[in-house]
């Protein structure tokens, strides 16, 4: 199915639950403000999805609609606020999946509960990684393998970045490493772009991180992206293949944003935020505006996001005990 005409049938289902609540239903149920919580900083791609949903949630399921950043713990901040925050459809969070599907393999005390302690509303974007490599990797590297080959030949120069310990980006390369029986050493950095700027500089050779991260610094010229994650090429990349192209079995990831309510929402409330979130993520100005960012917009049903987030939890509990990696709660 085509992007666009995902989009127009995602349009019209959210119409017709609009429609379904009743115009005047519909006003009586409009509340002052919504505030969307990110645990993540102005100007990141976290922030900017949340500010394009917002743009679009007034003023049909509120009269008002802003962004507010809990930033800190990796993400974790903004849950902690969300799950005592009231229950009236007033506060919806907005997170990646690993701060609910990855830390609870990787934190031995969480201060929250993934499951129990706030409620699936919708699913927001998904999007694919990519693996780059820059100045320090010759020019006759072109695919993983390759760079994975030339990293044994020159066990000095092999690392990567990502944007973070405990990342997918990070388990990536890790998984890379291990299959190829690589001593593929992984530097933390505070973000995708501070990671790709060191790599483009030639302090470290690679770059583990989200597709659209690259793409300006690939048309420029400064850097290669030698493969990508999806289960099948990136819209977004479409010269780079993936890495099951390029023989590496099961090598597929990717990862979601979706929208959640403290747990104790009502479900007429989460049913209406639905319905709102839908025509929002849906409206052309949000699709291409996440396009930009090579985050593909998607909408879902709370059922359907519980279900996904349950099948990313139980299938990174045993590549994290893989990896052996841990971090202090």
């Amino acid at each position: 199915m085509t992007l666009n005409r995902r989009n127009l049938l995602q349009s019209t289902l959210a119409t017709t639950l609009l429609g379904a609540v009743g115009q005047q239903a519909w006003a009586q149920a409009q509340i002052e403000s919504l505030k969307i919580i990110t645990g993540f900083p102005p100007g990141g791609t976290s922030d900017s999805i949340c500010r394009r949903v917002a743009e679009k949630m007034a003023p049909g399921y509120a009269k008002a609609a802003f962004v507010e950043n809990k930033t800190g713990a990796g993400g974790q901040i903004a849950i902690q606020f969300v799950k005592t925050a009231p229950a009236d459809g007033s506060v919806l969070l907005q997170t990646p999946m690993s701060m609910l599907g990855i830390y609870p393999h990787i934190y031995k005390k969480l201060t929250y509960d993934p499951v129990n302690d706030v409620m699936p509303v919708s699913l927001g974007c998904t999007f694919d990684f990519g693996f780059a490599v820059g100045p320090l990797v010759p020019a006759s590297v072109k695919t993983v393998p390759e760079f994975l080959a030339w990293c044994k030949a020159n066990p000095s120069l092999a690392n990567f970045g990502s944007p973070a310990a405990g990342s997918v980006p990070h388990f990536i390369g890790a998984l890379m490493g291990r299959a190829a029986e690589v001593d593929l050493r992984h530097v933390a950095f505070r973000g995708t772009q501070p990671a790709i700027l060191d790599m483009i500089g030639g302090q470290i050779a690679a770059v583990s991180g989200p597709i659209g991260e690259f793409t300006q610094h690939v048309a420029a010229g400064k850097c290669r992206l030698l493969g990508a994650t999806g289960a099948k090429r990136s819209q977004f990349a479409p010269q780079t293949a993936t890495l099951t192209e390029q023989g590496m079995k099961d090598f597929v990831y990717s990862e979601w944003f979706g929208f959640y309510v403290p747990a104790k929402t009502p479900t007429d409330i989460v049913n209406r935020l639905n319905a709102a979130l839908r025509v929002a993520l849906a409206a052309p100005e949000t699709v291409n505006g996440l396009a930009v960012m090579g985050l593909e917009a998607q909408s879902s049903s709370p059922a359907e996001l519980a279900a996904r987030l349950k099948a990313d939890t139980e299938r990174w509990a045993p590549l994290v005990k893989t990896i052996g990696f841990t971090a202090e709660g």
